[in-house]
């Protein structure tokens, strides 16, 4: 069985990363290059697990975070950002990430990151 996944992400070339990485997964990918996209998307379907850029153009990914954490079936959320500080860790995980992640990150963290998220999420 197949699993959702939306990525929020604005970075072409990361989002291209991401559906790489995920291919392995069997899982159906979903891309959204701004906060507006991100949460048109998580109403419309969904997602067994989110990934989300912090600064996105139009907004703070942390309203992404909230917004699948508030879903009946709360979605796992990995916060990804490139100004990783205590502070913006905190945040998140006070909004209720389920993992904060520092741009660059290795492909092995991170695919075993996700590989532990999708085991304990209902598909």
């Amino acid at each position: 069985m197949t699993c959702e996944i939306l990525v929020v992400e604005d970075e072409p070339d990361l989002v291209h990363t991401y559906e790489r990485l995920l291919r392995r997964y069997d899982c159906r990918v979903t891309a959204a290059g701004s906060l507006a996209a991100g949460l048109a998307a998580l109403a419309k379907n969904a997602p067994q697990l989110l990934i989300a850029d912090l600064r996105l153009p139009d907004g703070d990914g942390l309203e992404i975070v909230r917004a699948a954490r508030a879903l009946p079936t709360p979605a796992p959320v990995i916060v990804v950002t490139g100004v990783a500080s205590p502070a913006t860790r905190d945040a998140a995980m006070a909004a209720g990430a389920a993992a904060f992640l520092s741009k660059p990150f290795s492909t092995k963290a991170f695919t075993a990151l996700v590989q532990s998220l999708l085991d304990g999420a209902p598909r």
